[in-house]
């Protein structure tokens, strides 16, 4: 029998690297926030990770230069 070749399989990869190099947390918010973090997010152009993400380390900032 021919030995089959495996391919690539990009979605595994990526699932494999996120889980290495990331910590995942579930944010909650009230009905209806959401929808409007992902359009304040949309208009200064970032994805609503990068825009919650950003929020935090700034105000994580400002709470060590008050320290």
């Amino acid at each position: 029998m021919p030995k089959i070749k495996k391919e690539f399989d990009q979605v595994k990869y990526q699932n494999e690297y996120k889980k290495r190099t990331y910590d995942r947390m579930e944010l909650l918010v009230p009905k209806g926030e959401k929808a409007i973090i992902k359009e304040r997010a949309a208009a200064a152009g970032q994805s609503v990770n990068e825009f919650v993400y950003s929020a935090v380390k700034d105000k994580m900032e400002a709470a060590e230069q008050e320290e």
